[in-house]
């Protein structure tokens, strides 16, 4: 598939022919850079890279998509939103979209070269809550990891709930990475429970989540690197799970993080 048809199929919320997906190879590395080739289509009718996500860093849920590792992929001004704690998010041409409770980093500088977890924290500036919706442009969610990142790694939409600054909680790395890791998450579909998860669920927590990605993203000719103002959405502390419109969800964080809620329209 090419760039072009990619971002069409992105747009129509059209799912792949199997001709088109089987023409995906298996290479991973060539499909960022059909990612990227994307990226750039994008950015040239005027959408604005918001930042990253980072996706299937739950090892809980490798088996269950056939993918075991990381991916990544952009984060845009059109995808991008933020709200105090009970947003809407529209799920208009949003192929099988799905639901992902997540810690999202906002960032105050670029972080160091070879930046340890110290260095990280330094470059953080807030956490928030977030819920990602997800989507696939393959049937039943059935696809390789070459054919998640070719698909804007999944990425449809983000909402990122109140921001507090990682200073008011944490005075190092280390602090940030075990409040995060053991906070919990209790995820509800109109009222009820659905499913619970942990930040550690994540690569072992959030900031671990963004120190891989950091070294993924630096390693992939042609990406750009992070910068300041840059928000980065860590991955699902849960499966994720099918929405549809008329939907209320919430997902009830512990401390550092906090509630957050959407209801979905078309």
């Amino acid at each position: 598939m090419t760039p072009d048809t990619l971002l069409a199929h992105y747009d129509s919320g059209l799912l792949w022919p199997a001709q088109a997906a089987a023409g995906i190879e298996g290479d991973v590395p060539t499909a960022y850079q059909q990612a990227l080739a994307v990226r750039a289509l994008r950015t040239a009718r005027g959408e604005v890279p918001r930042g990253y996500k980072i996706g299937f860093t739950n090892r809980n849920i490798w088996a269950h998509y056939n993918v075991f590792g990381p991916i990544w992929g952009t984060v845009w001004s059109t995808t991008l939103g933020f709200c105090a704690g009970d947003g809407s998010v529209s799920l208009d041409h949003c192929a099988q979209p799905r639901l992902e409770p997540e810690a999202v980093f906002g960032l105050k500088a670029t972080p160091a070269p070879d930046a340890s977890l110290d260095d990280l924290f330094d470059a953080i500036d807030w956490v928030a809550p977030g819920l990602e919706i997800v989507q696939s442009h393959q049937p039943g969610w059935k696809f390789t990891a070459a054919q998640t990142v070719a698909d804007s790694a999944l990425h449809a939409r983000l909402l990122v709930g109140p921001q507090r600054p990682v200073r008011e909680f944490a005075r190092s790395a280390a602090g940030l990475d075990q409040q995060l890791a053991a906070a919990r998450v209790s995820l509800l579909r109109d009222g009820e429970a659905v499913e619970q998860g942990q930040g550690a669920n994540v690569l072992g927590g959030p900031l671990n989540a963004l120190h891989h990605f950091l070294k993924e993203l630096r390693a992939c000719p042609g990406a750009p690197d992070l910068q300041p103002g840059d928000v980065v959405t860590t991955g699902t502390w849960t499966d994720a799970w099918p929405v549809q419109p008329g939907q209320h969800w919430s997902a009830d964080f512990d401390a550092p993080l906090s509630r957050l809620s959407v209801t979905f329209r078309g």
